[in-house]
């Protein structure tokens, strides 16, 4: 649900950092930065579930089985409820998005606008998507108000 949720705010940012910039093709663009994002997603959760399962599989034996489908299934059960477990929970659960949101930077950084590698290339339109979508929100409040 978080992935969804970022994937979505990556498409939008890269889709307007192209149309800003007239890099062209922004539709291109923005399929691109998800298309990574949702392969890096899926990489990284099948990782982390393949390690969980290791975890898991030395204290089950052979009656353990594999029932469980998600990674949030798995990761309270068995040694992972201690302030340890807490974290590398929470490090389970928001990895792949950031890793995600890394590699949509990198792209539109090195490939879209063709600029080098630095924190303002690489976020560079994050802060000016959000305002702009909360000016436009107020403004279409303040438009119906008046009807």
């Amino acid at each position: 649900m978080i992935g969804a949720m970022v994937m979505i705010f990556v498409a939008i940012w890269i889709y307007q950092s192209a149309i800003k910039n007239n890099t062209g093709n922004a539709v291109m663009w923005a399929c691109i930065a998800a298309g990574v994002f949702m392969a890096a997603q899926l990489l990284l959760v099948n990782f982390q579930v393949f390690l969980l399962e290791e975890f898991r599989a030395d204290k089950g034996g052979e009656n353990y089985e594999r029932d469980l489908t998600s990674i949030g299934d798995r990761k309270n059960e068995g040694g992972f409820q201690s302030g340890a477990g807490v974290f590398l929970s929470l490090l389970l659960e928001f990895m792949p998005p950031v890793v995600g949101l890394l590699l949509a930077a990198v792209i539109r950084a090195v490939f879209m606008l063709k600029q080098g590698i630095s924190i303002n290339t690489l976020f560079g339109g994050i802060v000016e998507m959000f305002t702009e979508a909360f000016a436009a929100m107020l403004n279409s409040f303040k438009e119906g108000l008046k009807k």
